[in-house]
Order: structure tokens, then C-alpha cells, then sequence
């Protein structure tokens, strides 16, 4: 192998392991630059260049799913009220309402597919006439109807002046009468079942991103997924009137219905109570009086209830995508049957079934519900926006106020927020330097939630309240999390430990401080406390804690001379006094030169070799003098 080759192969795995640590893309032009002083061949640095994009294109990915999560977190919201509806009406209600806030449509509307084809607008919300429930959509009309054809979403920005779709007279009076412009219809499907469309329009021209797209959707399907269950509940008890007058023969098959229909009933409160999938597979594994495995599209299981026969990674793979295009179960073998889990913020899995009887139609409903309970799961895994409520980012308000406030109620409003109240806490104080503050704000909200603390947002700024003594750390971590998901840099100020809930607002103003100090010195993109500033964190903190700065600075040296009885900080104060001079240091303390020069050796071995840098010998100097005023003032202080 040449020098060239060898130097390749030294830098390629470099690409993975920035890609692995989430690196900014900075780190990967420096990789780059780095190779290009190697002695490599044109082709050779033209594959590691390849490399390097692919790794940032792949980044790049990471980032947009996390931008999604910011978006589905607002559709995971609606499962509750989808879940409990007691009739179709108030279901359809809730459907178009939410619709509505999810994309901030002018108006929202659902149209129902009729038995003898076409559809019909049956509930709308943002509406300003009367004319459009009822509104009869002719086959082939519409753009609910091109949805509903083509099983895919379509789209308009000015409806009526566009001439790809069909137009009918009583539809365009009806846009027109109510002023909309841009509209946006999807189908809502249930397996292979058409159920309708759902609509999204505006009274302004809009052109409708994929995302948004995406997102209407996905929300369409649960809405027909709860539209079917509410179909098949009125279906049941219907048939269950039927069944008092053919018990003997209805037994069976009315236990099958009860068991799904409960099954079901119970997805709602299993993942609002926050179940695992784990929780989920195993209660429908017994359900279904079977074996359930949940696997990723790499074959990693995830949950399961026992062993499958082994599958060749093929069809596995196979099964996940038919399953998603069928958007119903399938069956992979005799006995094995699969449905897809998909969430769209994660890699899709695959949930396989091994019956040991025949899988009846009610069977592949509660498995097909199974793998929509199981991605709900994965999805509000996705979902902390929410964790932190509108009522703890107020408490946080009021604790950073500079109004005087009770212990005693501080504390009672801790406890009821899940805060202890006794405990130790730290404050930090987040600038991102390149803007996108929304996503920050969603990132604070799961930040706080996953480590017990809170977060509130002061204009540009992120503050978060985080169990901990270590202001320091507590800061580097959140930088460091948040630095990568914004792609630039976060500046961070923090102080503490709080001894109590009442000093936090002080701690805020000392993390600002600090903050502010940062910047002002060039440190855009670092972070710092009190502490980490030396001197200047002297000044700028409440608690002015002189002795824990000269422990910091000077401490290895007292405590040598306190242990040793040697003269370390008395030559330090000498060879500064003589302008860093060994030889004018030794007249000064009456010994000879190779004396000085041993101490000073030994003072580098207790300070490190920096210690006679201009930043750290200014510290160095004021700590000196602080202890000797230290020692003047309270005698007995010295170490």
C-alpha cells in the first residue's frame, strides 16, 4: 500500500465517526482541508470528498426528521380526542376542528363517500355561509373526488381558475360564495377502504408544502381509522340486537367482536398512559392467542412474546412494504401475518404475527390497530413539545422574577409540578447564535422534561432550571445537544447551585452575567459560569466567594507549603514583584539562583505548564494577593 492509500484509509473512517458524534458540518471541511495537505491522489481525495457529502446529506436527513417531530408532536395531541367521541357527528366535529388549527386553514371541511358512488359534504368548520354541508359532490368532481380516485392527495392553489380537475356549477358557487382560494384535499382510508376526504382551504393564494401535505395525511388517516371504529361500534351493536335472537349460533363469533372491540377501547387509555410497545404486543398477543414480534427494517427486535420462525431478511423486508402500500395486514406465509408500523419520524418496522388458528377478518382489524397503537407509541416518544405545560414554564416566570415571593408557596407549586423543592438546581442560559428559535423552544421543552428540571423563553434566550451542582457541566451538555440539532452554535452562561427556590431569580441575573461576559470576550459558541471565568467570575457573581477563586488559582501551592513547610507561594509573589526575573527573585529572597529555579520547576509540576501565560499569571497574582489581604484581615485564614 502507497502513502496515499494509507493516508485514505487513515481519514474514511474519520467521516463515520463525525457522522456517529452528529459533528457540525464545519468539522468535516476540516477533514477535508486536513486531507488535502495529505499526499493523495486526485481519485483518492474525489472518494473521501464523496464520502464527506454523503455523510452530510445523511446529517442533513437527521435534521429534517427532527424539524418533523415539531410538527407531528401537534398531531399525536388529537389521538385523545379522536379516541373518545361517542358518536360519528361529534367525531366529525372534532376532526374538522382540529384540521383546521393543525395547518391554519380558513375553513376545514370532511366529505363521506355515498354507497352509489360520489360523496357528500357532511361536517365543515370556519364555514360563513350555509351552503356547504349537504353539498352533493357529483362522481369524478372535485377535488375531494381526484383524491379519493387516485387514493392520493391533490392540491390547488387558486381552485377556481384551475382546469386540471373537473368543475361542477354548485361546487364553484359554494367556493366562490364562501371566498376560497386555495384548497387541499386528501383521502381518508382504512385499509382498503375509501371512508372520504378531508378538506383544508384558504381565502388567499397558498402554495402547500410537502411536509404540510405529509402531515394532513397522516392526520386523515387516524381521523378514518376513528370514523371506521365508530362505524363498526354502531355495526356491532346492531349486531349484537341480532344476536339475542340467534344466540346459539352468534356465541362464538360475538365473543371474537367483544374481545377486538375491547382490545381496541383499550389502545387509547394503554398508550395515553404511556405504555411501552412491549406493553402492547403482549396484550394482543394473548388477545389473538398467538406469538408477536415487533422488528425494525434491520431486524433488531424490538418486543416480543416469543420466536418465529426464521425469516429470510428479504421477506421481511418485503412484508413491511406491501403491508404499508395495502395499508391493511398481510400474510407472509401460511401462518405469519404482518402489518407495517410507520411514524414518519423514525425508521419504519414491521410487526409479525404467527396465529395458531386461522385469522379471522376481526383478528386482522385488532392487528392492523395493533401496529397504529404501536407507532402512536413511537410517535409520543418523538413528542416533547408537550412535556413542559404552559403552567411550568409559568412557574419558572415567576421564580426568575425580581419581585419578592413566599418560600412556603414556592414550594407547595413545586411539589404539585413534580419539583423537589429541596433539592439542589441549576440555572443556564441559552443563546442559539444562528436564530431558528421555534425549534430551540421545542428543543427546551424536551430538554427540561428529560431531566426533571424546566425551561421557559426570554425573547432570544432559553432558561432552564436542571437538578444539579454542577452549573458548569450542566451548561457544556445542553450546548452540546442543542449545538447539533440547530447545525450552529450555542452560547451558554449558567450559576449555581440555587440553596433554595428563592435565589433563583438571583442565579438568572448571575447566569446572564455571565452570558453577556461571554460573548463580550469573543466566546460566541462556549459556555461558562462563575467559575469557569477566573477573576472576571469573581466580579460578576452574587456569592463573591474569594476563597473558593484562590483554591482554584493558587490552592495546589498552599497547601504544598502548608504540608512541606516550603516557601512555593512566597517565590511566586517574589518572582512576579521582579518582573519574572529568577535571578532578581533570588536577591530578593536571599538565595541563590538554582534555588528559585527549582521552585519554580516545582510550582509548574502543581499549576500545570501554562501558569506563566499572561491570562493565567494575572490570575494567578490577584489570587496571591487576595490571600495575603485574606491573611491580613482574618489572621488564621492563610492555608
Amino acid at each position: 500500500m502507497n502513502s496515499g492509500d494509507a493516508s485514505m484509509d487513515a481519514h474514511t473512517p474519520v467521516v463515520l465517526e463525525l457522522l456517529v458524534q452528529e459533528a457540525p458540518p464545519g468539522r468535516f471541511e476540516e477533514l477535508l482541508w486536513t486531507a488535502r495537505q495529505d499526499d493523495l491522489t486526485a481519485a483518492q481525495f474525489g472518494r473521501l470528498e464523496h464520502a464527506v457529502r454523503l455523510a452530510l446529506e445523511v446529517r442533513a436527513a437527521a435534521d429534517q426528521r427532527r424539524r418533523r417531530e415539531a410538527s407531528l408532536a401537534s398531531l399525536v395531541a388529537t389521538a385523545r380526542d379522536l379516541a373518545y367521541q361517542p358518536d360519528l357527528d361529534s367525531l366529525l366535529n372534532v376532526i374538522t376542528g382540529h384540521s383546521r388549527r393543525l395547518l391554519d386553514f380558513d375553513m376545514a371541511y370532511v366529505s363521506l363517500r355515498l354507497p352509489q358512488g360520489g360523496s357528500y359534504v357532511h361536517r365543515s368548520d370556519g364555514e360563513t355561509t350555509a351552503l356547504s354541508e349537504g353539498l352533493s359532490l357529483g362522481q369524478g368532481l372535485g377535488l375531494g373526488e381526484q383524491a379519493q380516485g387516485r387514493q392520493a392527495p391533490f392540491w390547488t392553489s387558486d381552485y377556481l381558475t384551475d382546469d386540471r380537475f373537473p368543475h361542477s356549477a354548485e361546487i364553484d358557487a359554494v367556493v366562490g360564495a364562501e371566498g376560497l382560494r386555495a384548497i387541499l384535499a386528501v383521502p381518508m382510508t382504512h385499509g382498503d377502504v375509501v371512508v372520504g376526504a378531508l378538506y383544508g382551504a384558504a381565502r388567499q393564494r397558498r402554495h402547500f408544502t410537502p411536509d404540510e401535505v405529509g402531515l394532513l395525511r397522516s392526520f386523515a388517516d387516524m381521523a378514518a381509522a376513528a370514523i371506521e371504529a365508530t362505524r363498526r361500534a354502531d355495526r356491532l351493536r346492531a349486531e349484537l340486537a341480532d344476536a339475542r335472537e340467534a344466540a346459539a349460533r352468534t356465541d362464538t363469533a360475538l365473543a371474537c367482536t367483544r374481545l377486538v372491540a375491547r382490545t381496541q377501547s383499550e389502545f387509547a387509555d394503554r398508550v395515553l398512559g404511556g405504555a411501552e410497545p412491549h406493553d402492547i404486543v403482549r396484550a394482543v398477543g394473548d388477545a389473538l392467542d398467538g406469538t408477536l414480534v415487533l422488528r425494525d427494517a434491520s431486524g433488531q427486535i424490538l418486543a416480543c412474546t416469543g420466536e418465529l420462525p426464521r425469516l429470510d431478511e428479504a421477506v421481511a423486508v418485503k412484508a413491511l412494504v406491501d403491508s404499508h402500500a395495502a395499508g391493511a395486514p398481510i400474510a407472509v406465509t401460511d401462518t405469519v401475518w404482518a402489518t407495517h408500523v410507520t411514524t414518519g419520524v423514525a425508521g419504519p418496522c414491521v410487526l409479525l404475527f404467527q396465529a395458531r388458528s386461522p385469522l379471522t377478518e376481526e383478528g386482522r382489524q385488532l392487528l392492523y390497530s395493533t401496529g397504529q397503537a404501536v407507532a402512536l407509541v413511537l410517535l409520543l416518544r418523538h413528542s416533547v413539545s408537550a412535556a413542559a405545560g404552559p403552567a411550568r414554564d409559568e412557574y419558572l416566570d415567576d421564580l426568575l422574577a425580581s419581585t419578592p415571593q413566599s418560600s412556603r408557596r414556592l414550594s407547595a407549586r413545586a411539589r404539585r409540578l413534580g419539583i423537589d423543592p429541596a433539592g439542589r438546581h441549576v440555572v443556564v442560559v441559552l443563546r442559539p447564535e444562528g436564530g431558528r428559535q421555534g425549534e430551540a423552544a421545542v428543543w427546551a421543552s424536551s430538554y427540561a422534561y428529560r431531566h426533571g428540571g424546566l425551561k421557559t423563553v426570554s425573547g432570544e434566550l432559553l432558561v432552564l432550571l436542571l437538578p444539579g451542582t454542577d452549573a458548569s457541566a450542566a451548561a457544556r451538555a445542553a450546548s452540546n445537544e442543542l449545538s447539533p440539532l440547530l447545525g450552529h452554535a450555542v452560547s451558554a452562561g449558567a450559576a449555581g447551585p440555587a440553596q433554595d427556590l428563592v435565589s433563583v431569580g438571583k442565579l438568572y441575573q448571575e447566569a446572564r452575567r455571565c452570558l453577556d461576559t461571554l460573548i463580550a470576550l469573543g466566546g460566541i459558541g462556549g459556555t461558562a459560569s462563575a467559575s469557569d471565568l477566573g477573576f472576571l467570575g469573581l466580579l460578576l457573581s452574587d456569592e463573591r466567594d474569594a476563597g473558593a477563586f484562590i483554591t482554584s488559582a493558587v490552592g495546589a501551592v498552599i497547601d504544598y507549603d502548608t504540608q512541606r513547610g516550603t516557601d512555593l507561594v512566597q517565590t511566586l509573589e517574589a518572582y512576579f514583584t521582579s518582573g519574572g526575573s529568577p535571578t532578581r527573585a533570588a536577591q530578593q529572597l536571599h538565595v541563590h539562583t538554582n534555588t528559585v529555579s527549582r521552585r519554580l520547576d516545582r510550582i509548574t509540576e502543581l499549576l500545570g505548564p501554562d501558569w506563566q501565560q499572561p491570562g493565567g499569571a494575572l490570575e494567578i497574582q490577584l489570587a496571591l494577593r487576595l490571600h495575603r489581604a485574606r491573611g491580613a484581615v482574618y489572621p488564621g485564614t492563610e492555608r
